[in-house]
C-alpha cells in the first residue's frame, strides 16, 4: 500500500535508524559466522555417516503446494489508500501471499497485482471493540492517559455486516468486509494460514543459512539475558533482525518524537504509527543488504574449511568429544539436579494441558475428515474417475479447519500458568506449529484417499461404492496412526521447548564463566567447528530429554488420548495395501541436534514400541471424545 508521508522521520532521524541497524547487526555477526561453520560441519558429518532411520508415516505424504498454485480466489471489499471501500479480486498463491487485484479480468491477463501482503506476525480480530483495545496497547502508555479523548474511527460506511481487522506488527493495519458470514469464515480460514505459514514456514528450513541463524539469534538473546522463547521470532531472518532492532529502537522514538506531536489523539496516532511502520521498512533495507553480505562471506568461508573438515574428521570429534567430557565432569550432576527438583515434578501436568486442546482439535479434524469422505463414497457411488469426482477430491484436500484451529488455540488458556513457573509465554508460536502440523495431516489424508481410491476404484470396476468405503477406512486407520506419532512429537518438542529456557537461565550465573574458561581447551585449526556453548545446551538438552521421555511414554502407556504404544496398534488391523505398505521401523539414533546446534551424543529417541505382541488390543482403539468447549476503525489515513 505503500508508505505514509506523514511519518515525524526527517534525514536526522533516517539515519539515526540505520545506525542502530548496522550497529545491531555487528553485534549479531560474529554469532552468525559461528554457527555457520557449526552447522556446515554437522551437515558434512551428517553426509559422511550411515543415514539414519526414520519413524514411518503410514498417510502417503503430499508435499507442499507449488508457489504459484491458486489456493483462494476471491471479489473482496477491501478499505483503500483513498480512503474509500472497493471491490478487489483477492488471490492467495501456494507461497501464502495475499495479493490485491484491481478485479478478475486484470488478474486473468497477468496483471500485476495493486498490491501483495506478507501478513507475518498478523493478528485476525472481527470485532470492533477487540481491534480498538490492541490498538491502544499498541500506543505509548503516557499517550492514552487522556481518557476524555475519544479516538474516532477514520473508517465510515462499511458496506457488510461481517468486517476483518487484521493488526500487523510495525506496520499498517488492512480491512477487509463481507456481505456474508460463509464468506467471512472462508476468508478468515485461508488469511489465518497465511500468518501462520508466513511466521513458521522460513524458520523450519533445515538449509545451513536458516539453521545457523536461528542458533545465532538464540546465542545472541541469551548474550543480553533474554532466555525466553521469543514471541518475534517470526519470518525471515531479515524480518526478524528487524523485529529485534525496534525493539530496542521504540523507547527511543517514543522519547524523541512524541513529545513534538500537539494534535489531537486520533492524530497523534495515525502519525505515531505512520513514524513506526517507516522506521521499520528503513531497518529493514538495511539489514537486508547487510544479511545478503554476511551470508555470502560465510558460504566462502564454508567453501574453504570444507577440505579441512573432510581430513581431519576424527580429529574434530575427539577435540568435541574431550571438551563434552570436562563439562559433561563440572555440568552433569548439578543440572541433573535442579532439572529433577525443578523442572520434572510439573512436566506431567504440563503434558496432561497441552494434550486436550490439541487432541481435540486433531480429533475433530477427523470427524470432519470422515464426514466429508463419507459424503463423497454417496455421492459418487457409480463409480469410474469422472471430473465431477476430480473436482470434489480437490476440495476435500482443503477443507475449512478453523474450528480444529480454534479448539488447539484454547492452548492460551489452558497455559497461562506457565508464565509463572517457567517464564513461557510465547504460547502462539506453539499453537501455530500445531496447526501447520494439523493442516498437514488433513492434506495428507485427502491424498492418501484419492489415490487409493483411483486404485480401488481400478482394481474393482464393478463395486466402486465397496472400494470408496475400503479406501475411507484405510485412511482413518492411517489417519489415527499418524495423528498420534505426529501428537507425540508436537508433545516431545513443547515439553523441551517451554522448560528448557528455564534451566539455561536459572543455570547461567553458575556457568557462564566457566564456560568462557573452557574455550581454549579447544584446538585452534578446530575451534570454528567445535562451540562450547553447543555443546553446554546440548548436555542440558540431554538430561532434559531423559523426563521428557519418561512422561510421555507413561502417557502412551496409559493411551491418554489415543496416544499409541505400538504400530501394531494399527497394522494389525489395517489390510493396507502394497502402495502404502511401508514398514515401520524405529529411530535409534546414536547423536540428536542439540538445542542450538552442536551434534552431542544422545540417549535413544522415544518410538514408544513394545515388543510384546500379547499386549496389542483386539479391537480398533476409539476415538477420545472432544473436549467441551459498525465502520472499522483504522490509525492511518489511506
Amino acid at each position: 500500500m505503500g508508505l505514509s508521508p506523514s511519518s515525524l522521520l526527517d534525514e536526522h532521524g533516517s539515519n539515526y535508524i540505520r545506525g542502530c541497524a548496522e550497529a545491531e547487526l555487528k553485534e549479531f555477526s560474529p554469532h552468525y559466522r559461528t554457527q555457520y561453520s557449526v552447522v556446515f560441519f554437522s551437515q558434512i558429518q551428517d553426509e559422511l555417516e550411515q543415514p539414519k532411520e526414520k519413524i514411518k508415516q503410514l498417510l502417503k505424504q503430499r508435499g507442499p503446494p507449488e508457489a504459484g498454485e491458486v489456493l483462494y480466489e476471491e471479489q473482496v471489499l477491501h478499505f483503500e489508500a483513498t480512503r474509500k471501500w472497493e471491490e478487489r479480486y483477492v488471490v492467495v498463491r501456494g507461497n501464502y501471499c495475499l495479493e490485491c487485484h484491481n478485479s478478475f479480468e486484470t488478474f486473468v491477463k497477468g496483471v500485476p497485482p495493486r498490491h501483495k501482503l506478507l501478513p507475518t506476525g498478523g493478528t485476525v480480530l472481527t470485532t470492533e471493540e477487540k481491534y480498538m483495545a490492541m490498538v491502544d496497547k499498541c500506543f505509548p502508555v503516557s499517550e492514552t492517559n487522556n481518557v476524555n479523548e475519544k479516538f474516532a474511527p477514520p473508517i465510515i460506511g462499511m458496506p457488510g455486516q461481517f468486517p476483518v481487522y487484521l493488526r500487523l506488527p510495525y506496520r499498517r493495519d488492512y480491512y477487509f468486509c463481507f456481505r456474508q458470514d460463509a464468506r467471512q469464515a472462508e476468508f478468515l480460514s485461508i488469511l489465518s494460514d497465511c500468518i501462520r505459514h508466513q511466521n513458521q514456514d522460513f524458520l523450519k528450513k533445515k538449509t545451513v543459512e536458516v539453521q545457523a541463524f536461528l542458533k545465532a539469534i538464540h546465542l545472541y538473546r541469551q548474550e543480553k539475558g533474554s532466555y525466553d522463547s521469543w514471541k518475534m521470532l517470526i519470518g525471515s531472518d531479515v524480518r526478524v533482525l528487524a523485529n529485534l532492532v525496534m525493539e530496542e529502537l521504540l523507547p527511543s522514538l517514543e522519547k524523541d518524537m512524541l513529545p513534538h506531536l500537539k494534535a489531537r489523539k486520533t492524530e497523534r496516532k495515525r502519525v505515531w504509527f505512520a513514524t513506526v511502520e517507516a522506521a521499520y521498512f528503513l531497518v529493514q533495507e538495511c539489514l537486508f543488504k547487510g544479511m545478503s553480505a554476511l551470508k555470502e562471506e560465510c558460504r566462502k568461508a564454508a567453501h574453504q574449511q570444507e577440505v579441512l573438515i573432510r581430513s581431519d574428521m576424527d580429529q574434530i570429534l575427539n577435540s568435541r568429544t574431550y571438551l563434552e567430557g570436562k563439562l559433561r565432569a563440572s555440568v552433569l550432576e548439578p543440572a541433573e539436579k535442579f532439572c529433577s527438583e525443578g523442572v520434572q515434578p510439573y512436566l506431567a501436568s504440563v503434558l496432561e494441558e497441552l494434550m486436550g486442546p490439541i487432541s481435540s482439535g486433531f480429533q475433530e479434524a477427523r470427524l470432519l475428515s470422515d464426514s466429508q469422505m463419507d459424503q463423497l463414497c454417496q455421492d459418487f457411488q457409480e463409480g469410474g474417475v469422472t471430473n465431477e469426482l476430480k473436482q470434489a477430491l480437490a476440495k476435500l484436500s482443503r477443507p475449512n479447519l478453523l474450528s480444529c484451529y480454534q479448539r488447539i488455540n484454547s492452548l492460551h488458556d489452558q497455559l497461562h500458568d506457565l508464565q509463572e513457573r517457567f517464564g513461557f509465554s510465547n504460547i502462539s508460536s506453539l499453537v501455530h506449529s500445531t496447526q501447520i502440523d494439523l493442516q498437514q495431516l488433513v492434506e495428507n489424508a485427502a491424498y492418501t484417499f484419492h489415490l487409493l481410491l483411483y486404485k480401488d476404484i481400478e482394481d474393482n470396476p464393478g463395486n466402486a461404492c465397496s472400494a470408496m468405503e475400503k479406501s475411507r477406512h484405510r485412511v482413518l486407520k492411517q489417519y489415527d496412526y499418524d495423528s498420534s506419532t505426529v501428537r507425540k512429537r508436537i508433545f516431545h518438542e513443547a515439553l523441551v521447548g517451554i522448560t528448557l529456557p528455564h534451566i539455561k537461565k536459572t543455570l547461567a550465573p553458575t556457568y557462564k564463566t566457566e564456560l568462557q574458561g573452557l574455550k581454549q581447551l579447544v584446538c585452534a585449526d578446530y575451534s570454528n567447528f567445535v562451540h562450547v556453548h553447543n555443546i553446554y545446551e546440548g548436555i542440558l538438552l540431554q538430561i532434559l530429554n531423559k523426563e521428557v521421555i519418561k512422561v510421555l511414554e507413561e502417557a502412551a502407556r496409559l493411551k491418554k488420548h489415543n496416544l499409541f504404544t505400538d504400530t501394531r496398534d494399527l497394522l494389525s488391523q489395517s489390510s493396507c495395501s502394497s502402495l502404502f505398505s511401508t514398514p515401520f521401523i524405529p529411530s535409534n539414533p546414536a547423536r540428536m541436534l542439540g538445542f542450538h546446534g552442536q551434534l552431542q551424543t544422545q540417549p535413544e529417541t522415544p518410538t514408544f514400541i513394545q515388543t510384546h505382541p500379547e499386549t496389542q488390543p483386539e479391537a480398533e482403539p476409539q476415538p477420545p471424545s472432544l473436549l467441551s468447549q459498525r465502520g472499522p476503525p483504522g490509525w492511518g489515513a489511506r
